[in-house]
Protein backbone atom coordinates (compact mmCIF):
# COMPACT_ATOMS: atom_id res chain seq x y z
CA UNK A 1 0.00 0.00 0.00
CA UNK A 2 0.92 3.19 -1.16
CA UNK A 3 1.98 5.83 2.10
CA UNK A 4 0.37 9.22 0.52
CA UNK A 5 2.24 10.80 3.38
CA UNK A 6 5.32 10.21 2.24
CA UNK A 7 5.13 9.61 -1.73
CA UNK A 8 5.74 12.15 -4.16
CA UNK A 9 2.78 11.91 -6.46
CA UNK A 10 0.54 12.54 -3.13
CA UNK A 11 2.44 15.31 -2.01
CA UNK A 12 0.91 18.72 -1.91
CA UNK A 13 3.53 21.66 -2.48
CA UNK A 14 3.94 23.58 1.19
CA UNK A 15 5.72 26.69 -0.46
CA UNK A 16 4.14 30.10 -1.42
CA UNK A 17 5.26 32.53 -4.16
CA UNK A 18 4.95 35.17 -1.46
CA UNK A 19 7.46 33.12 0.61
CA UNK A 20 9.79 33.20 -1.07
CA UNK A 21 9.13 36.59 -2.66
CA UNK A 22 9.57 37.46 1.32
CA UNK A 23 12.92 35.61 1.79
CA UNK A 24 14.76 37.11 -1.85
CA UNK A 25 13.62 40.73 -0.32
CA UNK A 26 14.78 39.32 3.41
CA UNK A 27 18.09 38.33 1.46
CA UNK A 28 18.70 41.61 0.09
CA UNK A 29 17.80 43.57 2.99
CA UNK A 30 19.39 42.03 5.96
CA UNK A 31 15.75 42.03 7.98
CA UNK A 32 12.06 41.81 7.22
CA UNK A 33 11.62 45.18 8.23
CA UNK A 34 14.05 46.25 5.33
CA UNK A 35 12.10 43.22 3.40
CA UNK A 36 8.62 44.62 3.88
CA UNK A 37 9.74 47.99 2.76
CA UNK A 38 10.83 46.58 -0.35
CA UNK A 39 7.58 44.25 -1.08
CA UNK A 40 5.16 46.76 0.15
CA UNK A 41 3.90 44.62 3.37
CA UNK A 42 4.03 44.59 6.72
CA UNK A 43 6.76 43.97 9.19
CA UNK A 44 4.46 41.57 10.92
CA UNK A 45 3.51 39.75 7.79
CA UNK A 46 6.93 39.31 6.20
CA UNK A 47 8.36 37.82 9.39
CA UNK A 48 5.09 35.38 9.68
CA UNK A 49 6.31 34.59 5.80
CA UNK A 50 9.39 34.07 6.10
CA UNK A 51 8.95 31.71 9.49
CA UNK A 52 6.08 29.77 7.64
CA UNK A 53 8.36 29.54 4.79
CA UNK A 54 11.22 27.75 7.16
CA UNK A 55 8.70 25.68 9.12
CA UNK A 56 7.79 24.25 5.35
CA UNK A 57 10.86 23.46 4.94
CA UNK A 58 12.35 22.00 8.00
CA UNK A 59 15.54 24.24 8.24
CA UNK A 60 16.53 27.56 8.85
CA UNK A 61 17.49 29.68 5.73
CA UNK A 62 19.58 32.71 7.91
CA UNK A 63 21.79 32.84 10.67
CA UNK A 64 20.62 35.42 13.63
CA UNK A 65 23.21 38.30 14.09
CA UNK A 66 21.65 40.44 16.23
CA UNK A 67 18.72 42.64 14.39
CA UNK A 68 20.27 41.15 11.03
CA UNK A 69 19.52 38.29 9.12
CA UNK A 70 22.11 36.87 7.16
CA UNK A 71 21.68 33.91 4.29
CA UNK A 72 23.20 30.54 5.72
CA UNK A 73 24.06 27.37 4.03
CA UNK A 74 20.90 26.48 3.44
CA UNK A 75 19.36 29.87 2.45
CA UNK A 76 22.06 30.26 -0.19
CA UNK A 77 21.36 26.92 -1.75
CA UNK A 78 17.72 27.78 -1.76
CA UNK A 79 18.48 31.79 -3.27
CA UNK A 80 18.72 31.10 -7.22
CA UNK A 81 15.66 28.50 -7.43
CA UNK A 82 13.92 31.23 -5.17
CA UNK A 83 14.92 33.78 -7.67
CA UNK A 84 14.19 31.61 -10.58
CA UNK A 85 10.52 30.66 -9.40
CA UNK A 86 9.59 34.75 -8.40
CA UNK A 87 10.69 35.41 -11.75
CA UNK A 88 8.64 33.02 -13.91
CA UNK A 89 5.94 33.74 -11.60
CA UNK A 90 5.83 37.83 -12.32
CA UNK A 91 6.43 36.59 -16.56
CA UNK A 92 3.23 34.72 -16.30
CA UNK A 93 1.66 37.25 -14.54
CA UNK A 94 2.84 39.89 -17.18
CA UNK A 95 1.10 37.86 -19.88
CA UNK A 96 -2.56 39.22 -18.54
CA UNK A 97 -1.17 42.72 -17.66
CA UNK A 98 -0.16 43.63 -20.90
CA UNK A 99 -0.24 42.48 -24.52
CA UNK A 100 1.55 39.59 -25.13
CA UNK A 101 2.95 36.81 -27.67
CA UNK A 102 0.50 33.66 -26.48
CA UNK A 103 -1.26 33.48 -30.14
CA UNK A 104 -5.15 33.87 -30.47
CA UNK A 105 -6.31 30.59 -32.40
CA UNK A 106 -9.09 31.34 -34.72
CA UNK A 107 -10.96 29.80 -37.18
CA UNK A 108 -12.69 30.99 -40.26
CA UNK A 109 -14.91 29.44 -43.08
CA UNK A 110 -13.15 30.17 -46.47
CA UNK A 111 -15.03 33.11 -47.80
CA UNK A 112 -14.71 35.04 -44.37
CA UNK A 113 -10.99 33.41 -44.14
CA UNK A 114 -9.95 34.18 -47.71
CA UNK A 115 -11.68 37.14 -48.52
CA UNK A 116 -12.48 39.11 -45.10
CA UNK A 117 -9.87 37.95 -42.24
CA UNK A 118 -6.88 38.70 -44.02
CA UNK A 119 -6.94 42.68 -44.19
CA UNK A 120 -8.21 42.77 -40.67
CA UNK A 121 -5.59 40.19 -39.13
CA UNK A 122 -3.32 42.44 -41.15
CA UNK A 123 -4.25 45.35 -39.15
CA UNK A 124 -4.47 43.98 -36.02
CA UNK A 125 -0.74 43.00 -36.18
CA UNK A 126 0.61 46.11 -37.10
CA UNK A 127 -1.57 47.70 -34.58
CA UNK A 128 -0.54 44.61 -32.14
CA UNK A 129 2.52 43.33 -32.75
CA UNK A 130 3.12 41.24 -29.99
CA UNK A 131 -0.57 39.65 -30.52
CA UNK A 132 -0.25 36.86 -33.08
CA UNK A 133 -3.32 35.45 -34.37
CA UNK A 134 -3.24 32.11 -36.16
CA UNK A 135 -5.64 31.27 -38.78
CA UNK A 136 -7.18 28.10 -39.43
CA UNK A 137 -9.55 28.04 -42.67
CA UNK A 138 -12.00 25.17 -43.30
CA UNK A 139 -16.09 24.88 -44.34
CA UNK A 140 -18.44 25.93 -41.88
CA UNK A 141 -19.22 22.60 -40.39
CA UNK A 142 -15.47 22.37 -39.75
CA UNK A 143 -14.94 25.90 -38.05
CA UNK A 144 -18.53 24.94 -36.16
CA UNK A 145 -16.95 21.99 -34.62
CA UNK A 146 -13.30 23.37 -33.92
CA UNK A 147 -15.11 26.06 -31.92
CA UNK A 148 -17.27 23.43 -30.21
CA UNK A 149 -14.25 21.14 -29.31
CA UNK A 150 -12.61 24.40 -28.13
CA UNK A 151 -9.59 23.86 -30.61
CA UNK A 152 -10.11 27.37 -31.72
CA UNK A 153 -11.00 30.70 -29.57
CA UNK A 154 -13.07 32.03 -32.04
CA UNK A 155 -14.82 31.44 -35.21
CA UNK A 156 -16.01 33.29 -38.01
CA UNK A 157 -18.48 31.46 -40.41
CA UNK A 158 -21.37 32.72 -42.86
CA UNK A 159 -24.98 29.57 -43.11
CA UNK A 160 -27.19 29.31 -40.37
CA UNK A 161 -25.74 26.15 -39.19
CA UNK A 162 -24.95 26.10 -35.13
CA UNK A 163 -24.35 23.53 -32.29
CA UNK A 164 -26.00 23.46 -28.69
CA UNK A 165 -22.81 24.63 -27.14
CA UNK A 166 -22.16 27.88 -29.32
CA UNK A 167 -23.18 31.16 -29.00
CA UNK A 168 -23.65 32.74 -32.26
CA UNK A 169 -23.57 36.78 -32.86
CA UNK A 170 -24.24 38.63 -35.82
CA UNK A 171 -20.96 40.22 -37.56
CA UNK A 172 -21.70 41.52 -41.10
CA UNK A 173 -24.14 40.68 -44.03
CA UNK A 174 -23.33 38.75 -47.44
CA UNK A 175 -24.89 37.98 -50.70
CA UNK A 176 -24.31 35.28 -53.02
CA UNK A 177 -24.11 35.81 -56.73
CA UNK A 178 -24.21 33.66 -60.15
CA UNK A 179 -20.94 33.98 -61.66
CA UNK A 180 -20.14 32.85 -65.54
CA UNK A 181 -16.99 33.22 -67.74
CA UNK A 182 -16.96 36.40 -69.94
CA UNK A 183 -17.47 34.57 -73.13
CA UNK A 184 -20.67 31.92 -71.39
CA UNK A 185 -23.45 32.14 -74.00
CA UNK A 186 -25.85 33.62 -71.59
CA UNK A 187 -23.28 36.67 -70.48
CA UNK A 188 -24.65 39.59 -72.72
CA UNK A 189 -28.38 39.28 -71.44
CA UNK A 190 -30.56 38.51 -68.27
CA UNK A 191 -30.95 34.93 -68.10
CA UNK A 192 -34.13 33.33 -67.58
CA UNK A 193 -34.81 30.56 -64.71
CA UNK A 194 -35.31 27.54 -67.71
CA UNK A 195 -31.92 28.98 -68.82
CA UNK A 196 -30.31 28.45 -65.29
CA UNK A 197 -32.42 25.38 -65.15
CA UNK A 198 -30.54 23.72 -68.30
CA UNK A 199 -27.44 25.23 -67.08
CA UNK A 200 -24.19 23.10 -65.18
CA UNK A 201 -23.59 24.44 -62.31
CA UNK A 202 -19.92 24.69 -60.34
CA UNK A 203 -20.69 24.40 -56.51
CA UNK A 204 -19.31 23.84 -53.02
CA UNK A 205 -19.11 20.43 -51.10
CA UNK A 206 -21.56 19.89 -48.41
CA UNK A 207 -20.72 21.56 -45.07
CA UNK A 208 -20.08 24.41 -46.87
CA UNK A 209 -22.12 26.81 -45.30
CA UNK A 210 -22.14 28.57 -49.33
CA UNK A 211 -23.59 25.27 -50.46
CA UNK A 212 -26.21 25.30 -48.20
CA UNK A 213 -27.53 28.66 -49.02
CA UNK A 214 -26.69 27.69 -52.89
CA UNK A 215 -29.06 24.84 -52.63
CA UNK A 216 -31.85 26.59 -50.74
CA UNK A 217 -31.61 29.43 -53.57
CA UNK A 218 -31.64 27.38 -56.66
CA UNK A 219 -34.02 24.43 -55.58
CA UNK A 220 -36.30 27.16 -54.46
CA UNK A 221 -36.49 29.04 -57.84
CA UNK A 222 -35.81 26.11 -60.28
CA UNK A 223 -37.43 23.17 -61.83
CA UNK A 224 -33.95 21.26 -61.68
CA UNK A 225 -30.50 22.34 -60.96
CA UNK A 226 -27.84 20.16 -62.73
CA UNK A 227 -24.44 20.08 -60.66
CA UNK A 228 -21.13 19.47 -62.73
CA UNK A 229 -19.04 20.00 -60.24
CA UNK A 230 -18.44 19.59 -56.39
CA UNK A 231 -15.57 21.44 -55.60
CA UNK A 232 -14.14 22.38 -51.92
CA UNK A 233 -13.06 26.05 -52.41
CA UNK A 234 -14.11 29.13 -53.79
CA UNK A 235 -10.75 29.59 -55.95
CA UNK A 236 -10.98 26.15 -57.63
CA UNK A 237 -14.85 27.37 -58.58
CA UNK A 238 -13.79 30.28 -60.15
CA UNK A 239 -10.98 28.58 -62.13
CA UNK A 240 -13.24 26.08 -63.67
CA UNK A 241 -16.15 28.54 -64.32
CA UNK A 242 -13.86 30.87 -65.76
CA UNK A 243 -12.23 28.21 -68.09
CA UNK A 244 -16.29 26.07 -69.05
CA UNK A 245 -19.29 26.95 -69.91
CA UNK A 246 -20.62 25.94 -66.19
CA UNK A 247 -22.29 28.76 -63.96
CA UNK A 248 -20.92 29.04 -60.06
CA UNK A 249 -22.72 30.49 -56.89
CA UNK A 250 -20.15 32.34 -54.89
CA UNK A 251 -19.90 35.37 -52.24
CA UNK A 252 -19.76 38.31 -53.78
CA UNK A 253 -16.82 39.71 -51.84
CA UNK A 254 -15.17 36.04 -53.14
CA UNK A 255 -15.74 37.48 -56.51
CA UNK A 256 -15.34 41.34 -56.82
CA UNK A 257 -11.82 41.73 -57.94
CA UNK A 258 -12.10 38.67 -60.39
CA UNK A 259 -15.06 40.16 -61.68
CA UNK A 260 -13.10 43.76 -61.77
CA UNK A 261 -10.14 41.61 -63.43
CA UNK A 262 -12.12 40.58 -66.40
CA UNK A 263 -11.56 37.05 -65.44
CA UNK A 264 -15.35 36.56 -64.49
CA UNK A 265 -18.67 38.26 -64.58
CA UNK A 266 -21.42 38.35 -62.36
CA UNK A 267 -24.36 36.88 -64.59
CA UNK A 268 -27.96 39.12 -64.05
CA UNK A 269 -30.78 36.90 -63.35
CA UNK A 270 -34.01 37.29 -62.92
CA UNK A 271 -33.70 35.10 -59.38
CA UNK A 272 -34.37 37.09 -56.00
CA UNK A 273 -31.42 38.05 -54.18
CA UNK A 274 -29.62 35.84 -52.11
CA UNK A 275 -28.40 37.56 -49.15
CA UNK A 276 -27.05 35.80 -45.81
CA UNK A 277 -25.66 36.73 -42.39
CA UNK A 278 -22.12 36.47 -41.67
CA UNK A 279 -21.58 35.14 -37.82
CA UNK A 280 -18.64 35.25 -34.73
CA UNK A 281 -19.54 31.88 -32.93
CA UNK A 282 -17.97 30.97 -29.30
CA UNK A 283 -18.35 28.15 -27.19
CA UNK A 284 -20.66 28.62 -24.04
CA UNK A 285 -18.18 27.98 -21.06
CA UNK A 286 -15.27 29.90 -22.51
CA UNK A 287 -13.66 32.74 -20.89
CA UNK A 288 -12.44 35.15 -23.48
CA UNK A 289 -8.98 36.81 -22.58
CA UNK A 290 -8.34 40.48 -23.09
CA UNK A 291 -6.66 39.76 -26.27
CA UNK A 292 -9.72 37.76 -27.87
CA UNK A 293 -12.30 40.33 -26.45
CA UNK A 294 -9.64 42.95 -27.96
CA UNK A 295 -9.33 41.24 -31.21
CA UNK A 296 -13.67 41.03 -31.71
CA UNK A 297 -13.97 44.53 -30.55
CA UNK A 298 -11.55 44.83 -33.90
CA UNK A 299 -13.72 42.87 -36.51
CA UNK A 300 -16.89 44.42 -35.49
CA UNK A 301 -15.80 47.91 -35.74
CA UNK A 302 -15.12 46.78 -39.48
CA UNK A 303 -18.35 44.48 -40.52
CA UNK A 304 -19.55 47.35 -42.74
CA UNK A 305 -17.87 45.33 -45.44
Amino acid sequence: MIDKTTHPAYQRLRLSLRQLEVFLATARGGSTRAAADRIARSQSAASAALAELEAALGCELFDRIGRRLQLNENGRALLPKAQALVDQAGEAQDLFMHEHAAPLRVAASFTIGEYLLPRLVSRWTQLHPKSKIHLRIGNTSEVIDAVAAMDVDIGFVEGSQTHSDLVVQSWGDDEIVVIAAPGHALAQQCATTQQLAQATWVVREHGSGTRQITDEWLLNNLEQVRIGFELGSNEAIKRVVAASDGLGCLSRHAVEQSVADGHLIELQTRLPKARRKLAIVLHREKKLGRGATDFLAHCRAAAAF
